[in-house]
């Protein structure tokens, strides 16, 4: 048994996506791509219908998985994650998903469920553990934040939380530096600042320069 932070996620409105064989086959090469960038505690992967999951040593690090794997799927699909704080025992771990229970994964579904409900329909990522008041509110205006970038912002953004700087971003996309810095200015700058704020140093955070 061990204290972990879990978290469970979902696809919104997949049974009306046209290729959902297509979509769930890009979503685990996200939670792929995303599991060798964070090195959770427990591998992100999809589970059951349009459902992932995975576990971390910390909320930081949580919060930004949830959000890279936003960021990933947008703006074709968009995801929500329910994340728990608590003990998590593996009853099996040759299984795939592992077969375990325990309060955090208790937790990361109570999340989830809180986001189903109508006063939260517009909320992409909920938290329920220790701070968790102060924990919701950086999230409920990241992912407010998030949600007023264009298809451009959400690369910018996914980019600069992998470590790229502002000239590989504007090499990468081929625009000015200039064009670069007035996108950070409209929000993506103060979503990595932020997230960075929450995350452990060095976890997936990209300088000016």
């Amino acid at each position: 048994m061990v204290v972990l932070v879990t978290l469970i996620g979902d696809m919104v409105g997949s049974r009306q996506l046209p290729d959902r064989a297509a979509v769930q086959r890009r979503l685990a090469d996200v939670l792929a791509e995303v599991t060798d960038l964070l090195e959770p505690a427990q591998r992100l992967e999809t589970t059951v219908g349009d459902e992932f999951q995975g576990a971390f040593r910390d909320v930081g690090t949580a919060t930004l998985a949830a959000l890279l794997v936003r960021l990933a799927m947008l703006p074709e699909v968009d995801v929500r994650c329910g994340l728990g704080h608590g003990d998590v025992t593996v009853h099996d771990a040759t299984r795939s998903p592992l077969l375990q229970d325990g309060p955090g994964w208790w937790a990361a579904r109570a999340a989830l469920e809180e986001l189903a409900r109508p006063r939260r329909s517009a909320a992409r990522t909920w938290f329920e553990g220790p701070g968790q008041g102060g924990v919701n509110a950086f999230l409920l205006t990241r992912d407010a934040l998030v949600d007023r970038l264009g298809e451009r912002g959400l690369r910018l953004l996914a980019a600069s939380l992998r470590g790229a700087t502002q000239s590989d971003i504007a090499a990468s996309e081929s625009i000015s530096r200039s064009a670069v810095s007035q996108q950070f200015a409209r929000g993506v700058g103060a979503v990595r600042d932020a997230q960075a704020l929450m995350s452990p140093p060095g976890a997936g955070r990209g300088d000016d320069e």
